[in-house]
């Protein structure tokens, strides 16, 4: 599979899944969930659509080629995104649906895996800018 190939497709289902969610969120679970709960959905639902765009980006510059010595940087920021998606918005999502209490640190480790790839993300366009 070509380098960022899978984080495209790992983005498009990020970016389905989100809006799917968002949906059911605000029609599904309106009735069903506290006003607090339905917040921490909706924050989920926010980071797993801003970060699927992130996801995409990060695949669409690797597979634009961008240059040996980012592609680790790169392929740091596609994967950090993808475990803090998973970690964190999946943990909001669970405690919003009465999850246990012990699925609450995760959410924070996603977080961690987020600020991870944007920072790689940083240290990719920095090596571009100076060569």
């Amino acid at each position: 599979m070509p380098p960022g190939a899978l984080f495209l497709i790992l983005a498009a289902l990020f970016g389905a899944s989100g809006v799917a969610l968002g949906a059911f969120g605000a029609h599904g679970l309106r009735n069903h969930l506290a006003p607090s709960a339905l917040d921490i959905w909706q924050t989920a639902v926010l980071y797993q659509l801003l970060h699927a765009l992130a996801l995409l980006v990060a695949g669409l510059w690797l597979r634009l080629g961008p240059g040996q010595a980012n592609q680790g940087a790169l392929l740091t920021a596609g994967w950090s995104f993808t475990v803090g998606m998973l970690l964190f918005s999946g943990s909001l999502y669970a405690l919003a649906l009465g999850g246990p209490r012990l699925l609450g640190p995760l959410t924070p480790v996603g977080g961690v895996a987020l600020i991870a790839g944007w920072l790689a993300v940083l240290w990719a366009a920095v090596r571009t800018a100076n060569p």
